[in-house]
């Protein structure tokens, strides 16, 4: 059989074993001896720049913890378990999630999950079907903030899940953490139609006294306005290329820099720029403290 293949189809296919094999050449022995190994893959064209960074985020990913990806508990969309079907529409579509946590009161009595569709034939005002949220919600997933995050991407296909409330050593909700997380962090931020709206790039949201959630994409112009700063626009565009360049690196989750006397932490980011920030204001009153 073998004598019947062509010798081009036979040089080929050896060919491709060879670029395969190199991959592996050289006998990695660490995780930075790997990480070089498929830098050089990708330098020698055996896989493409996308394949490279898909691998390296494989491997970041499994270093990570809930608490390093989830959505904190200031920005969790929530619904109470007693609104009424106007109340539960307008948040729905004000906020454009699929997905939303059910609360008793406060974010630490979580009553189970609502999706959104099962909400739509309520919708109607010829609907005489009576309606509670209690008879339409899912069971809520609970995992700790310390859970590996590779663990739980398996546990999500499994299971069928796409949605998780993140709680604390102490049982407190700490945030919530969704597939999409997870995906974004192997490659890159997944965009949808309505994640272009300049809206969402420009948003800025106060999430405690004195401390805000930010888009890296904000303008700087943008920025100065809401915060009455001075920050020159010349070099930069974006809240994010300022902060990137006074880390003077791309910098990684959690770490932070103070900028005339304003401190910017990294919340997320992917391989190849900053997602969103955590900003702080000086608080006003420590002069006085200190006088």
């Amino acid at each position: 059989m073998s004598d019947d293949i062509p010798p081009s189809t036979n040089a080929q296919k050896k060919g491709w074993f060879d670029k395969v094999s190199q991959l592996f050449q050289g006998e990695p022995k660490n995780r930075n001896d790997l990480v070089d190994v498929i830098h050089d893959a990708e330098q020698r064209e055996v896989i493409s720049e996308d394949t490279r960074e898909m691998i390296k985020g494989v491997l970041e990913v499994s270093d990570l913890r809930v608490r390093d990806i989830m959505i904190p508990r200031a920005q969790i969309v929530a619904l109470q378990i007693d609104d009424t079907v106007e109340e539960l529409l307008s948040t729905v579509i004000s906020s454009a999630h699929s997905r939303f946590p059910v609360v008793n009161e406060d974010k630490d009595h979580i009553e189970g999950i609502l999706l959104a569709k099962d909400l739509l034939k309520y919708g109607f005002k010829n609907n005489d079907e009576p309606f509670t949220l209690g008879q339409v919600i899912r069971p809520a997933v609970v995992v700790p903030e310390s859970k590996r995050v590779d663990v739980l991407l398996k546990e999500f296909r499994s299971q069928r899940y796409h949605m998780a409330i993140v709680v604390d050593e102490y049982g407190g909700v700490s945030g919530l953490v969704t597939i999409e997380d997870i995906l974004e962090e192997i490659v890159g931020e997944i965009e949808d139609e309505f994640d272009h709206d300049s809206a969402k790039d420009t948003e800025i949201r106060k999430v405690g006294k004195q401390v805000y959630m930010i888009k890296a994409l904000t303008p700087i112009e943008d920025f100065n306005d809401e915060f009455k700063t001075q920050f020159s626009d010349e070099e930069f565009d974006t809240v994010g290329g300022l902060v990137s360049h006074a880390f003077g690196h791309l910098p990684e989750r959690n770490e932070k820099v103070i900028i005339d006397g304003i401190e910017f932490k990294v919340i997320s980011a992917d391989t190849r720029r900053l997602l969103q920030l955590r900003v702080k204001l000086p608080d006003p009153n420590a002069a006085e403290k200190t006088a």
